[in-house]
């Protein structure tokens, strides 16, 4: 069992979210300058409220950038690459099975929904972004090219670790 998450840092999200949070079980992220930036989420709200949603973005930083993205068509052309590169669809995949895995364990839905649209197309770069900063590069190939656009936007540093992957180097491009 984990500690409970303390109120100072509930109160930041708060203020964050502007609203208080509900089932919050632990800072999953925090950014360099020491922001709460995810948290990690009971698979059911305190109210009995199923919320899939295991990873859920508060910095508003990030979110700002999360809506940027979206609106600059990111989703659809990650999306259209899920079509074609069949190992970025296997790695989605496993992100995909990872966060049902972890969500599973601390209790079960009874759904295979994970979010984000995971794991055949991508619908919320929020979700995805939130993954990838709760668990590092490595596992949630497209949330990991996310945080990295947002990284080369310039938050690289203050909401985002300084030593994150270019969006260059996870593509396999050259520098």
């Amino acid at each position: 069992m984990t500690a409970p998450v303390p109120q100072e840092d509930l109160d930041a999200v708060a203020a964050q979210l502007g609203r208080e949070p509900r089932g919050v079980l632990a800072i999953a992220y925090r950014s360099p300058d020491g922001a709460p930036g995810v948290v990690k989420t009971a698979p059911k709200l305190p109210d009995g409220t199923p919320f899939p949603t295991l990873y859920y973005l508060t910095d508003p930083r990030l979110t700002a950038e999360a809506s940027r993205q979206e609106s600059a068509g990111v989703m659809r052309e990650m999306t259209e690459r899920l079509g074609t590169d069949t190992d970025l669809a296997a790695g989605y995949r496993r992100a995909h099975e990872s966060y049902l895995d972890e969500r599973n364990a601390i209790e079960s839905l009874g759904t295979d929904f994970t979010g984000g649209g995971m794991p055949d197309r991508v619908k919320c770069l929020h979700v995805l972004i939130a993954h990838s900063l709760a668990k590092g590069p490595g596992i949630n190939p497209l949330g990991d090219e996310s945080v990295a656009l947002a990284a080369d936007a310039g938050l690289r540093g203050t909401a985002i670790p300084a030593d994150w992957p270019t969006y260059a180097e996870l593509r396999g491009e050259p520098q």
